[in-house]
């Protein structure tokens, strides 16, 4: 899930050493098309922090010049494109079988590549992992789900007062400010544009009930 097309999956062995010798995970990679025709496509790199799943304007910065450096020597992507290095958010994609453990008790979304149960589509709160498979507790069964993280092609949690509370303390035991607002958004992208060398599905859209 990290990478969705077989574009994704080869930028993301180029550029996964990249992040690792800054201390960082890349999250998800995505190569998507442009909001106009004939217009640029965008790179949209989510990146972490090893240690704390965090990540700054500073580092977004220094993570997007040190890619552009090595596009511009290897030239890996044909045509314009503009290139978008960002946190995962809040109500972050769980692409990683480690981010369901790491999330244990929040509520997240699931779709499957395949029927399970009459459906591809799940929520409920995420239970730990066992095997290979993501544990979830669904509204309305008594017995937790095991689903093979395998089968998950799309997963992300769900906003909610917790998690907001989880941001919150996370900030707060960094000396960080509590504001939610426009300054988040501006410290958490990066973006270039680049015009001399080379849709993300609605997330929200894709994963209701």
């Amino acid at each position: 899930m990290r990478a969705k097309t077989s574009e994704d999956r080869k930028l993301i062995e180029i550029f996964d050493p990249i992040a690792e010798a800054m201390g960082l995970d890349i999250v998800r990679i995505r190569m998507m098309g442009s909001h106009r025709p004939g217009g640029a496509r965008r790179l949209q790199i989510m990146a972490e922090r090893k240690s704390d799943h965090d990540i700054n304007v500073n580092e977004c910065a220094r993570l997007s010049r040190a890619i552009s450096q090595y596009i511009d020597e290897a030239d890996p992507i044909e045509g314009e494109y503009t290139l978008e290095v960002s946190s995962p958010g809040i109500d972050r994609p769980l692409t990683r079988l480690q981010d369901f453990e790491t999330y244990e008790g929040y509520e997240a979304r699931l779709e499957l590549d395949r029927l399970a149960e009459g459906r591809k589509r799940f929520r409920g709160m995420l239970a730990g992992v066992e095997d290979e498979h993501v544990a979830i507790d669904l509204d309305g069964e008594e017995e937790t789900a095991m689903i093979p993280f395998a089968w998950i092609i799309e997963a992300k949690l769900v906003l909610s007062d917790e998690l907001l509370k989880r941001g919150a303390e996370a900030r707060a035991a960094r000396g960080e400010s509590d504001d939610l607002g426009d300054d988040e958004d501006e410290d958490e992208e990066f973006e270039d544009d680049f015009e001399d060398d080379e849709d993300l599905e609605d997330d929200e859209a894709a994963n209701d009930d």
